[in-house]
């Protein structure tokens, strides 16, 4: 099980510099609200999956005042893989192993996985369906490090279309327009399907862990699904696992849509078809769970998608996630806080962040490596204690 052995941050956030051997295979950080504690788990949670649950900006990344900053984590408890990940103020990464430049950050992907549950996830209930891309997409990544690559081909690929809508607005297409417009319905039809095709099948293995989550922290009392909604009409009988055949049906359809949209899309300027349209549905009980859900409900839902998440990174990869959790003890009533400390048990390593030690008890605290975190003229400081 690939776990993270030491950790060493430099200009990162609030830390000038902070180095941590991690000693247990739980840790808990416990500080004042602002002392640094989220940080430390953002710093790991970008070694795993190079994405941050709090910012898409790396100038927010570093400290204020620095040019660059350095994330280092030693993997394994023999710590012999060595990862890193060098920001830059005005952008670009670099990412680094064994002491030897990579030739694309992605590469870092894979060394090991990590799940990220944090108070901002209690937007996924209520909040955009962009966030509910957002997190599918992560957990995509999580299953095919090569996912990413494919998503910011995608992603390219739409602004530059949208682009070119904005620009021609309503006139009306001329030869040369019509053409590139063709061009790049096809590149988005190619790699739109790919994309829809991955977030379903990822979503239709999430949905069944998740149900038994639900009914495992409400007590047998709620069913909780989870639906796809492509943002494209697919063809019916359309299987996610059935391979060549029915990915290049599904990149008809959609290349079709985005023809059949054009004089629309031209006017509003805009694209209105494909993956950056898909909502995931989540339903309680057969009900939309943004309209109906109780607060408390909701808390639940997000912890059983993201224990959900934990079980499905560990079912493909052969290997159990590191599991962070941002202060959301904080979020759940005691019966849940004491139902998620037994859940976790010792199936992985956990880093989580508090602001009292008092929520732990027995063996959870006993084994637990404790790290208080403060802040002082210099930025957030570490101290190990028991």
């Amino acid at each position: 099980m690939p776990s993270l052995s030491r950790l060493e941050l430099q200009h990162f956030r609030s830390y000038r510099k902070a180095s941590l051997q991690v000693e247990a295979n739980r840790v808990i950080f416990v500080g004042a609200n602002g002392a640094g504690k989220s940080n430390l788990l953002e710093a790991v949670e970008l070694l795993g999956s190079l994405r941050s649950h709090r910012t898409s900006n790396d100038a927010d990344l570093i400290r204020l005042g620095a040019t660059c900053g350095w994330i280092h984590g030693w993997i394994g408890t023999d710590g012999l893989e060595h990862i890193g990940l060098y920001l830059r103020q005005r952008g670009g990464r670099q990412g680094w192993r064994n002491q030897q430049p990579l030739s694309r950050q992605m590469d870092l992907l894979g060394s090991f996985r990590c799940v990220c549950f944090s108070s901002l996830d209690l937007a996924l209930v209520r909040g955009e369906p962009v966030l509910r891309r957002q997190w599918l997409d992560r957990v995509v990544l999580q299953l095919e490090p090569t996912y990413g690559e494919l998503l910011s081909r995608y992603s390219r690929l739409l602004r530059q279309r949208s682009s070119l809508l904005r620009r021609h607005g309503e006139a009306s297409p001329r030869h040369h327009l019509t053409a590139l417009l063709d061009a790049y319905d096809q590149q988005m039809a190619n790699l739109g399907a790919r994309l829809h095709r991955r977030r379903q099948r990822a979503l239709l293995r999430l949905d069944p862990l998740a149900r038994s989550w639900q009914k495992r922290l409400s007590g047998e009392q709620e069913i909780l699904s989870l639906l796809y909604h492509p943002g494209t009409e697919l063809p019916p009988g359309l299987d996610v696992d059935q391979g060549n055949r029915d990915l290049v049906a599904w990149q008809e359809a959609l290349r079709q849509q985005l023809a059949h949209q054009r004089q629309v899309e031209l006017r509003l300027g805009t694209c209105r078809i494909g993956p950056q349209r898909d909502e995931v549905m989540l339903q309680l009980d057969g009900q939309a769970a943004r309209r109906y859900g109780s607060s408390g409900q909701q808390r639940c839902m997000v912890l059983a998608l993201k224990m959900a998440e934990v079980d499905l990174v560990a079912q493909v990869s052969g290997e159990a996630p590191v599991l962070l959790l941002d202060d959301v003890l904080a979020e759940l009533d005691p019966d849940r806080q004491l139902m998620l400390l037994e859940a976790i048990g010792h199936r992985q390593q956990c880093l989580l962040s508090t602001t009292h030690l008092d929520r732990f008890v027995g063996a959870w605290r006993r084994d637990a490596q404790c790290i208080g975190i403060r802040q002082d003229g210099e930025g957030s400081m570490l101290s190990c204690f028991q």
